[in-house]
């Protein structure tokens, strides 16, 4: 086994990215000693609290409503339990293994910075489950996004205590069998680590680190495939001429405008027909920039609301020192349910922008490429059913855009009268990203039948290179058949990134030169 560069929970800057190489054992998430000597402190000073007799939130009184009702020092232990029993009230199919260890891994980064009480024990075990890929059966549903995602973290952390379920190796294993089998007894709890173990965001947070790979993948295929079908299509390359997109500077206009143009550079397609009539393009050609830029504007703002929130403490109460507790509200999941929600549009219209440009393929209008993709219609249906799968998934992703944030339904007795549902947001947005890789899917389909027939005059390297690496896994249709196998094989290219790896090659040969503006901020997580 290769040695693993260590990422210090509590101490370095947790992204998207670093959360995935964690979850995936390509990077060692480990406990520095300046960190173990915080993380003492803090539960030092919740001790010194409990004897002193001192009324601080969660540590010595009941939760939520019952905030008022006071704890006595003997029952402060058998609370921290209770609270992972009693919120442990979740719903639905279990949740992906990874978006559950991906809640592991943010939930560790936030209790090592030393601010809410928890032991050692308690964050080593944690690591255990971690390193070990023993992940916790947490149900999808439950969650309304403040106090934090009580009802996913309560179950996620009932391992600790020897109860609930857990996955190992593909199975699902009772948690007291799992402690047997691996001579270990279940945790017990000091004061307040049951709360700080449930008051969080990392539920919304996992979600949003997998929006954040899926949508920049979908983002990637989109620039590739929509710029097949210029070719295809015969579409003009000047909408993406940069002198256009500095008179209206957005980052992701510029950015999207200037990867098609240097994915058309040396194009002899594009100069057979530069000196045609027709002045312009329609929408789903012409305006990529501008949509598909927007897009990518969502996810740049998501991005970096994100990366604020992976190294926030978003527990309560916050546990400076002995005589300065805060009981505040850094669990209210409103900064990412709303830009979640954001992200889930800035997603669908990917995928309804996509839907339009595999319709214009079909329609037969441009010259030597025919109605439906087949020369020979009748007999056969073409490519024509699958606009119609689009169009469902299109449909079905509109729907999904309202937005979860926009309600708030009172929960506690009142005490939460205000919550994010942000929980709603990151399953809806990953759901939508799901619906949008099968557009994409879809129109790549589409995209490589009509490139096919430009039979005079090649594409660019690049472009050239991509359709050929199509062409491996999916053959030229020249009757029916039955295209659910083609739809699911390009999924795979997209979901496996192959297209993405024809472009590094091409970059590292020299035979694309992409701009280098905002490059960075758009293709690093």
């Amino acid at each position: 086994m290769p040695i693993l560069e260590s990422f210090y929970y509590g101490k370095d800057t947790l992204t998207a990215g670093k959360a995935l190489q964690i979850a995936r054992g390509q990077l060692n998430g480990v406990l520095s000693k300046n960190t173990l000597e915080k993380i003492r402190d803090s539960e030092k000073t919740v001790k010194n609290i409990v004897a002193k007799n001192e009324v601080v939130y969660g540590i010595n009184t009941g939760f939520g409503p019952l905030c008022t009702t006071r704890i006595s020092k003997e029952e402060t232990l058998e609370l921290q339990t209770n609270i992972l029993k009693s919120h442990s009230v979740g719903v639905g199919k279990p949740i992906e293994e990874e978006i559950a260890l991906l809640m592991m891994i943010l939930k560790m980064h936030a209790l090592a910075q030393g601010y809410s009480g928890i032991s050692e024990n308690t964050l080593t075990r944690i690591i255990w489950h971690i390193d070990n890929k023993i992940i916790p059966v947490v149900p999808e549903q439950g969650s309304v996004g403040a106090s934090g995602d009580l009802a996913p973290l309560a179950h996620l952390f009932l391992p600790l205590i020897g109860l609930g379920e857990v996955f190992q190796n593909g199975e699902t294993i009772e948690t007291s069998i799992l402690l047997q089998k691996h001579d270990l007894e279940p945790i017990v709890l000091g004061p307040k680590e049951g709360l700080a173990l449930i008051n969080g965001t990392q539920f919304i947070a996992a979600h949003a680190v997998l929006v954040i790979e899926r949508l920049q993948n979908c983002l990637n295929h989109a620039d590739i495939i929509g710029t097949i079908m210029i070719e295809a299509l015969q579409g003009s390359a000047k909408p993406f001429y940069p002198e256009l997109h500095q008179l209206r500077p957005f980052k992701g206009n510029q950015h999207v405008a200037g990867r098609i143009k240097s994915f058309l550079d040396g194009s002899q397609i594009m100069d057979s027909h530069k000196d045609c009539d027709r002045v312009q393009d329609p929408y789903s050609l012409r305006c990529m920039p501008q949509v598909h830029g927007a897009s990518r504007n969502a996810w740049l703002h998501l991005k970096e609301l994100l990366e604020i929130e992976l190294n926030a403490v978003t527990d309560n109460p916050i546990i400076f020192n002995e005589e300065f507790t805060i009981s505040g509200g850094n669990f209210h999941g409103q900064p990412l349910a709303m830009a979640l929600d954001y992200a889930t549009l800035a997603a669908s219209e990917l995928g309804n922008i996509s839907d339009r440009r595999i319709y214009l393929a079909l329609e037969g209008k441009t010259a030597d490429v025919p109605k439906l993709l087949f020369e020979e219609t009748g007999i056969n249906s073409g490519y024509m059913i699958l606009q119609y799968t689009t169009a469902a998934l299109a449909s079905e992703n509109k729907g999904l855009c309202f937005p979860a944030s926009a309600d708030s339904i009172p929960t506690s007795m009142g005490q939460e009268d205000h919550v994010s549902m942000g929980s709603i947001s990151g399953r809806k947005a990953l759901q939508v990203i799901g619906n949008v890789e099968n557009i994409l899917a879809i129109e790549m389909l589409t995209a490589a039948q009509a490139f096919d027939f430009r039979k005079t005059n090649k594409s660019s390297v690049f472009i050239e290179n991509v359709h050929q690496e199509i062409r491996k896994h999916v053959s030229f249709a020249n009757k029916d058949r039955v295209f659910s196998k083609d739809i699911q094989i390009a999924n795979d290219i997209i979901k496996k990134k192959k297209l993405l790896e024809v472009y590094e090659k091409n970059i590292r040969s020299g035979n694309l030169k992409e701009t280098e503006l905002h490059k960075q901020e758009f293709q690093s997580i």
